[in-house]
């Protein structure tokens, strides 16, 4: 039972819920969160129950420091919970809302979508994250052949007006084709895009995923290389900025102009400072962040204590503080610091030239990828600073005045590359 009074986080956090645990229809070869079902299978149901529901919307909203609050549900395949869980789930935004503005959005493969689910979606205004890995040859061989299924829940979303976005990784199999991968979300209507460098390695010892910043481990046969993020991100940044600022979001790309610009990013992997986006099993149980779900990550279960009292406690404030005080020199010294800060923990595992740890795995990645798009992100904030659009990096473009830069190999980006 819950007996901790509510209090506001010191500031918005976005919980990614798992109402289904790690269950899922499809056995993906890179998921990173199967395995995870091992961790509550023993303790608790795999699925979040009617009371913890109505226990996480209460804490979630009290909590929250703004007018606004937006629910994650994540998973797994959080389909696997009947319409009639989040029907519930609307019901008691509503109750407890207390004049907030409550969203939701819902990250699924597509495969279980039909009729009656989206006519919910699209009443409830839900956004809808698809899981696709581009087209069908770069999609099926990782995720079970299920291309056409997921395409006719694309197809759906589309038929019944919700709105949706796309989640992609890159991985071994599609991060040598950058263009046809961007010119397949482009001719499937697909205005926002969000991708994710599949990195991880197993312990030889046990076979189990390794949590990020413990060094060692076997990189599994789907994790890409840094000089493969590197190139992909160009190659990608090379279609993108022909014709399609502004009408294209490329999370990667607006988050690099937002730190170019000085502004917070709207995503966590090159911001600053992390932890503000646990992880809620469908046990209750808490985790600092949804790459970190791991023992030594737990931060408590919600049905004992708030969500606003783990979020602001000890544990979670010095996890998303490590995030910039131990960065290496090699970050420390380097000319994008303002751009990168390090990247997302769960991939900084490697040692850098001077031996220190915690240099991101994907570091010559990001450094070809900045160097690349330095010239346009330079001009894209200068309009911003004048008040007019960056989209007319297109035109410069166009006209031969700004084109990027070509790629330079990652081995010209070493550690010589650095601010003294």
């Amino acid at each position: 039972m819950d007996t901790t009074q509510a209090k506001l986080s010191p500031r918005p956090f976005y919980a990614m819920a798992k109402p289904a645990g790690a269950s899922c229809n499809l056995r993906c070869a890179y998921c990173y969160y199967a395995e995870k079902a091992a961790l509550h299978e023993a303790a608790a149901p795999a699925a979040m129950d009617d009371g913890l529901l109505e226990t996480f919307v209460r804490q979630y909203i009290e909590a929250q420091p703004a007018p606004d609050v937006l629910f994650t549900w994540h998973g797994g395949e959080p389909l696997l919970r009947p319409l009639s869980f989040y029907r519930r789930a609307v019901g008691l935004q509503r109750r407890y809302a207390g004049g907030r503005r409550v969203d939701n959005c819902i990250q699924t493969n597509g495969t279980l979508l039909d009729d009656e689910w989206c006519r919910f979606f699209r009443d409830e205004g839900f956004l809808v994250g698809i899981s696709i890995d581009g087209p069908r040859r770069l999609h099926d061989p990782l995720r079970q052949g299920s291309f056409d299924r997921v395409m006719r829940g694309v197809e759906l979303l589309a038929r019944h007006g919700v709105e949706w976005n796309a989640m992609a990784t890159v991985n071994s199999l599609n991060a040598p084709h950058p263009a046809e991968f961007y010119r397949f979300f482009r001719s499937i209507g697909c205005a926002f895009l969000q991708f994710t460098p599949v990195v991880e390695r197993t312990d030889p010892a046990t076979g189990r995923l390794m949590p990020g910043t413990v060094e060692g481990g076997q990189p599994t046969p789907e994790s890409l290389s840094a000089a493969q993020w590197g190139e992909f991100a160009c190659g990608v940044f090379d279609e993108w900025v022909k014709a399609d600022v502004g009408e294209v979001f490329v999370r990667l790309f607006d988050d690099t102009l937002a730190n170019w610009a000085g502004e917070p990013p709207g995503g966590c992997s090159l911001a600053p400072l992390c932890g503000q986006a646990p992880a809620l099993e469908a046990n209750g149980d808490l985790y600092s962040c949804d790459h970190f779900v791991f023992p030594a990550f737990r931060l408590g279960n919600i049905r004992s204590r708030s969500m606003a009292e783990l979020m602001s406690g000890r544990a979670q404030l010095d996890f998303g503080r490590r995030k910039s005080v131990g960065l290496p020199r090699r970050c420390r010294r380097c000319r994008w610091l303002f751009a990168c800060h390090g990247e997302c923990p769960r991939n900084r595992f490697v040692r850098d030239e001077h031996g220190d740890p915690g240099l991101n795995y994907l570091c010559e990645g990001y450094r070809m990828y900045f160097a690349h798009v330095a010239p346009c992100m330079d001009f894209m904030k200068g309009e911003l600073d004048a008040g007019r659009p960056p989209a007319n990096v297109m035109r410069e473009v166009a006209l031969g005045h700004l084109p990027p830069a070509p790629p330079p190999p990652a081995a010209a980006l070493g550690c010589g590359e650095t601010l003294m």
